[in-house]
């Protein structure tokens, strides 16, 4: 593995300020000690664009107290003359690829938008690595790829050849066209398969936070698969540091026997490695928003409640083997959902108050 010093390194970081994006800039700034990290998103309206300001905002107030230059770009990965334009531009060391439309069951109705944005934007970005050599290019990978598998924990050594979801056949798409590119053009490439990942400020198309959003509202929440589903939920923090980390260790550049490029390439799961059942989850987000005082503590949860099978695109269960992640980078995630729906709780009534 090739160390990198991220410390006076230009960044780029697409999808801030998306969820993960905006967190991992924030990360950034108040970490390195100089250099640049430019964030790069379109703000499109899959959810409400306050959010995505609000978040910005958070980032600047960041920015305001680092000795980090920050610059916000709006623009879509999937416009090739803005991404060739700021490769030329700032000359990135780092890339950090975290735009993607997101949700499996939105693919369903809108699949444009995924083939646009997790296809040809990451096409783009490949490409302007391919012409202005970076040391690391990072991205999004997704555990939807692991499609129906049933062995469990899912290992990146499985394969994933049967996604269930045009989302997941992007993301599984994304990674193929990187393993490409590492071994052509000699770019370390390495792609995260993050699993449901949760907490303050996150997606509102996430089940914990519209399930809260429709609680408040007196509105009845469904429980997909007769809450017979188990999911590796994945605290933000978590994420963030195990991105952190990666960045930090690009895979190493080597020739094989025939004078040819090893693909400098790898992937790694980030998830919790511990399933948690739906209905404990839920159970458990009720308790704490009761807690923050987001809704009364005689909520009739029983009669907010509604049973229903699964839906197209689906799985009934995701779980990480993270083993690899903690092999090379002596990091496995380890906040409980207690902690990280409590802290979810409490932004939520600080937020909407």
């Amino acid at each position: 593995m090739q160390k990198i010093d991220l410390n006076n390194k230009t960044i780029l970081v697409t999808g801030s300020p998306g969820f993960i994006g905006a967190n991992l800039v924030i990360r950034l700034l108040k970490e390195m000690s100089g250099g640049t990290v430019v964030s790069l998103d379109n703000m499109n309206d899959y959810y409400e664009v306050s959010l995505k300001e609000w978040r910005l905002a958070q980032v600047e107030n960041a920015a305001e107290a680092s000795p980090v230059k920050h610059v916000f770009v709006k623009g879509s990965i999937g416009d090739k003359a803005l991404v060739d334009d700021l490769f030329q531009t700032y000359h990135f060391d780092i890339v950090v690829n975290l735009a993607a439309q997101a949700g499996v069951r939105y693919s369903i109705d809108h699949p444009d938008v995924y083939i646009e944005s997790n296809i040809i934007g990451f096409y783009n970005l490949l490409e302007a690595c391919r012409h202005n050599p970076v040391e690391h290019l990072v991205y999004a990978s997704s555990s939807s790829v692991y499609g129906g598998n049933k062995k469990v924990p899912f290992s990146t050594d499985d394969k994933v050849d049967n996604p269930v979801s045009l989302y997941a056949a992007t993301k599984k798409s994304d990674e193929l066209l990187a393993h490409a590119y590492s071994k052509l053009y000699n770019i370390p490439s390495t792609g995260l398969r993050f699993f449901t990942v949760y907490g303050p400020a996150g997606r509102p198309d996430m089940f914990y936070y519209s399930a809260t959003k429709k609680l408040v509202a007196g509105e009845t929440i469904q429980i997909f698969n007769y809450g017979d589903m188990r999911r590796d939920f994945t605290f933000i923090d978590d994420i963030v540091e195990g991105v952190y980390r990666v960045m930090q260790g690009a895979p190493e550049k080597k020739n094989g026997e025939d004078g040819l490029p090893i693909p400098p390439y790898a992937v790694y799961n980030i998830g919790g490695g511990q399933p948690e059942n739906l209905l404990d989850y839920i159970s458990t987000l009720q308790e704490e928003l009761v807690r923050a005082g987001v809704l009364p503590a005689d909520y009739d949860f029983e009669g907010h409640r509604e049973l229903v099978g699964m839906q197209a695109g689906d799985v009934p269960v995701t779980y990480a083997d993270s083993a690899a992640l903690e092999r090379d980078y002596g990091f496995t995630p380890k906040i409980g959902i207690r902690e990280g729906l409590r802290a979810f709780a409490e932004w939520y009534a600080e937020y909407y108050r």
